[in-house]
């Protein structure tokens, strides 16, 4: 069974024209973006975004990302994208559930792992950065 993570949060998307192909279904690779768009709003959430983690000399690159394609998107079509943060002590991942948000059915789901890198030395981390694990401490209480 997945886990639902400790914090979540859903970011709504509505498929553009320029994300479907000539059936008007969403083009697999579209689904990266929207995931990273929902990663973008719970880091936001968490109070410790992209240009924080780089502020404190970090890169956070994805390491991993896996799909499941249940039921394709449709141009117009509303989706919901939950982000739900699983781990985070000694790596950040992530779960993703898409649905339809009038309907909830699910469409895809997906996971991505990433990890510190120190900026200066280019070595990667083998915990999370102290200011990032105060940071979901804090939005976890």
């Amino acid at each position: 069974m997945r886990s639902k993570g400790v914090l979540h949060h859903d970011t709504q998307i509505l498929v553009p024209f320029f994300d479907v192909d000539s059936m008007q279904v969403v083009w697999h690779g579209h689904y990266v973006k929207y995931l990273e768009i929902a990663r973008c709003a719970l880091l936001d959430r968490l109070g410790h975004n992209y240009n924080a983690m780089h502020d404190c000399g970090y890169a956070w690159p994805v390491i991993d990302l896996q799909l499941r394609y249940v039921r394709g998107a449709v141009f117009g079509q509303t989706l919901n994208v939950r982000a739900s943060l699983v781990e985070w002590e000694n790596r950040l991942k992530i779960n993703y559930l898409i649905t339809d948000l009038a309907s909830g059915e699910r469409l895809t789901r997906a996971c991505t792992v990433q990890v510190a890198v120190d900026l200066a030395s280019r070595e990667m981390q083998l915990a999370s950065p102290k200011v990032f694990t105060d940071a979901v401490t804090r939005a976890l209480e």
